[in-house]
């Protein structure tokens, strides 16, 4: 049977998050949903990563074996008339029998998006964490350098994080925008931690709102104290943005099983 990767888009408020869950409607359950009506058959879907409730993506990556040979317009126009209009299909492509959205990837981008106004918006109260007292934005970009690298990042993980170990690889940590209006914390790296992503930007709000001083963020990185860091920020904030792959499976080296491992949500 081909086995077909869809690239997908979804505005994740009224989901419980990626995994079938018995508490309320998935996007994987959605998804499965609208390819059995497609197909006619029942298909197991598997993404790149598990994003949590509230979510959202405009890269998440799902992969299945399909039983029937359609063309691929059948999965981006026909599939997206039975999805919901809160999750699209983006892309689809026919991929190797061997792929694996998840141990495949060499690693993944993260945008988590800030409304620093005076007031709420009732526009960005879903997509953004809203923070209305000013916001120090440049100490907030001196103080992501320390993150950069490869580093045991245990004082950024969620307390149930099953994850074997907590080194990780960040390649990129960007601070968008200025103090009064939107902004956003891009993140990129090898792979992540549960809740990494919204802990790390938690930490940088501190020391935006100057509770905190730059360096704090590398002495809570040394710690690796979970109770040193800052607040989990929101989930509403978080937009998995992109999945990197390559040619074929990535290369593993010892200390390198974190790729895949666990992931942000």
């Amino acid at each position: 049977m081909p086995r077909l990767k869809l690239t997908l888009e979804y505005e994740g408020t009224r989901y419980v998050g990626w995994q079938i869950q018995p508490n309320g409607p998935s996007i994987q359950s959605t998804l499965q949903a609208a390819l059995q009506k497609l197909l006619g058959e029942p298909v197991s879907v598997t993404s790149a990563g598990r994003t949590d409730s509230g979510v959202h993506a405009t890269g998440q990556v799902a992969c299945f074996d399909t039983p029937r040979v359609l063309p691929m317009k059948a999965y981006t126009m026909g599939l997206n008339g039975i999805l919901p209009p809160d999750i699209a299909v983006v892309a689809a492509e026919e991929v190797a029998p061997g792929f694996d959205p998840r141990r495949w990837s060499r690693g993944k981008r993260y945008r988590y998006r800030l409304s620093n106004r005076r007031t709420r918006s009732p526009l960005l109260r879903t997509t953004h964490w809203e923070l209305f007292a000013p916001l120090d934005v440049e100490a907030m970009r001196r103080a992501s350098g320390a993150l950069l690298g490869r580093h045991d990042f245990s004082a950024f993980r969620a307390a149930d994080c099953q994850a074997k170990h907590a080194v990780r690889e960040i390649h990129q940590v960007r601070v968008e925008g200025t103090a009064g209006d939107t902004l956003a914390v891009v993140v990129e790296g090898t792979a992540f931690l549960k809740h990494m992503v919204r802990n790390l930007v938690g930490t940088l709000v501190e020391v935006g709102k100057g509770r905190r001083p730059e360096a704090w963020v590398a002495e809570v990185l040394a710690s690796r104290d979970r109770q040193l860091a800052g607040a989990t920020a929101p989930p509403q904030g978080l937009v998995l943005e992109a999945v990197f792959y390559g040619d074929g499976p990535p290369p593993r080296s010892a200390g390198d099983a974190a790729v895949g491992e666990e992931d942000e949500g």
